[in-house]
């Protein structure tokens, strides 16, 4: 692949719905963040598992708009691999807060299928796999 064709694949990532990608992760990086920081911050030992999990969504979230941002072939099967696992999260914890609420005492971000998010957790991989399988697929048309 030439520098020329390595550009277009990272436009591609960032034009159109990928830019509306971006710009949701990029939201529920800071969302995920700063409210996992501040639980773990400042009341830990009443929901371990639940801030832990929240944490763990925002590097999820981050990653994948840092894969997202600089594109490529490498970035855009880094970001689905994590988009996949990202989506296989929020269908388990969503699932295992309402099979046992007990064992989460306060939400996670992923809990409930991310209703407290407007369900943005659950639909966001949905859309970013899309984005990214259709891009690629436009990209071998391409060639």
């Amino acid at each position: 692949m030439t520098s020329g064709e390595a550009e277009v694949t990272r436009q591609r990532l960032i034009s159109g719905p990928g830019t509306l990608l971006v710009w949701l992760y990029g939201v529920m990086v800071v969302g995920a963040v700063s409210r996992s920081a501040y639980q773990i911050a400042t009341e830990f030992d009443r929901a371990p598992l639940a801030y832990s999990l929240s944490a763990v969504a925002g590097l999820v979230y981050g990653f994948i708009t840092y894969s997202l941002v600089r594109g490529g072939e490498t970035a855009r099967r880094a970001a689905l691999v994590c988009c996949v696992a990202e989506l296989v999260g929020v269908l388990t914890v969503g699932t295992w807060t309402l099979v046992e609420p007990s064992a989460f005492p306060d939400a996670t971000v992923w809990s409930d299928f991310g209703m407290g998010y407007l369900f943005i957790p659950v639909l966001l991989p949905l859309s970013a796999i899309y984005w990214l399988r259709a891009s690629r697929s436009r990209d071998g048309d391409a060639a």
